[in-house]
């Protein structure tokens, strides 16, 4: 299929300016990648923390349950019969210890797993976050071979638009290779730079036709490659008399994409939470799980339990998640504080209601109460 011309100048001239459609993919990788960065070096730090406070933890408990067992062996409670009858306390050592003696090993193993389990995934976030390092470092470097690139494609054209053109053909065909042009689509654009006259002088008078408010070139390109399709090619008839300037391009619609982005957004500063906190990927989850109902329920609930809003940071999901009230509900019903939630709020993420009532219950069946066991070790 042949190569249409203008459509090949329409490539050539974006990749003239700032607003080249390579350099904005490289920056818009390079955003992306400086996201992840940002986010999986707050995720390293908390994890490295996380996992701190886990071998802290069961180091005290071995510690502690060990200084616990030998006071509890050295105590006969018939040394004390009288007073703890007299008294009414129920104490009894021997109990104690059997109970130290089946959970201790148990509460310390789920410890060590949860430390596994940081580790794991403290991994896999410094994986995460070395490519997305290494992808900025690469972008850099292309960058800077684009700009060269750029750089000599502007001369190759100006030189044309002078008539002074002398560079060969291969020249410009293996330039043009760097932009990832066809064979077919450098073999036509060499032949318009080496004989300008044919094409792009007529071209470029079209784009130094500016309009009047200001419209940029790849808005004018744009608007030449419209007129284009809807009347007959320039480059296959006499160039139209009517500037570019003149031609009235329409609005283009909102799409629903947009129209529910605007929604979500509006939704969030209702309840008082800033859009701008959120990446795009945490708001495209927003988007694709979006209930306005559920969003303004979940923020409402977490104010009055006094909870800051800024325990969705990190945790988007449960802006959407419609069991998030009964799941604090269980936690708060075994009498967990609120602070203790907002200072662990991935055991919401976790767990679904299910899972999470599951884990309370095997809590309680192994003899130890769930308000006494961290919710990290949940």
């Amino acid at each position: 299929m042949a190569v249409r011309t203008e459509s090949l100048l329409d490539k050539l001239y974006n990749l003239r300016g700032k607003d080249s459609s390579i350099l904005r993919e490289m920056d818009e990788q390079k955003n992306a990648a400086e996201e992840t960065k940002e986010k999986t070096t707050e995720q390293k730090a908390i994890l490295q923390k996380e996992i701190e406070d886990l071998k802290l933890q069961r180091e005290e408990l071995e510690d502690q349950g060990e200084k616990f067992k030998n006071m509890l062996k050295g105590i006969n409670r018939d040394d004390y019969d009288t007073v703890l009858t007299r008294l009414n306390l129920d104490f009894d050592p021997e109990g104690l210890l059997k109970k130290l003696n089946e959970n201790l090993p148990k509460t310390i193993d789920m410890v060590e797993k949860n430390t596994k389990e940081s580790e794991e995934e403290l991994v896999k976030v410094e994986d995460e976050m070395n490519r997305a390092i290494t992808t900025i470092e690469e972008l850099g470097i292309r960058k800077d071979t684009a700009l060269a690139n750029q750089e000599k494609l502007n001369e190759y054209i100006d030189l044309a638009l002078s008539g002074t053109i002398n560079i060969t053909r291969d020249s410009i065909t293996s330039l043009l290779a760097e932009f990832h042009f066809t064979e077919e689509e450098q073999r036509e654009a060499a032949k318009i730079l080496m004989f300008p006259e044919d094409a792009l002088f007529a071209y470029n008078d079209k784009i130094k036709m500016k309009d009047k408010s200001g419209k940029s070139i790849s808005q004018v390109i744009q608007e030449a490659k419209n007129i284009s399709e809807e009347e007959t090619p320039v480059f296959e008839k006499e160039i139209e008399k009517t500037p570019i300037y003149e031609k009235v391009i329409e609005e283009e619609p909102v799409t629903k994409e947009e129209d529910k982005t605007s929604t979500v957004i509006d939704t969030l500063k209702s309840v008082g939470i800033d859009y701008l906190d959120f990446t795009s990927d945490e708001i495209n989850k927003i988007i694709d799980n979006f209930d306005k109902e559920t969003i303004i329920s979940n923020v409402n609930y977490i104010v009055d339990k006094n909870i800051e809003k800024d325990i969705f940071m990190n945790h988007v999901s449960m802006l959407y998640d419609k069991e998030l009230k009964e799941k604090i509900d269980l936690l708060m019903n075994v009498g967990k504080e609120t602070i203790d939630i907002y200072l662990n709020p991935s055991v919401l993420v976790k767990y679904n209601k299910e899972e999470l009532s599951r884990t309370i219950n095997q809590i309680g069946a192994s003899g130890m109460d769930p308000k006494n066991i961290p919710l990290m070790a949940y």
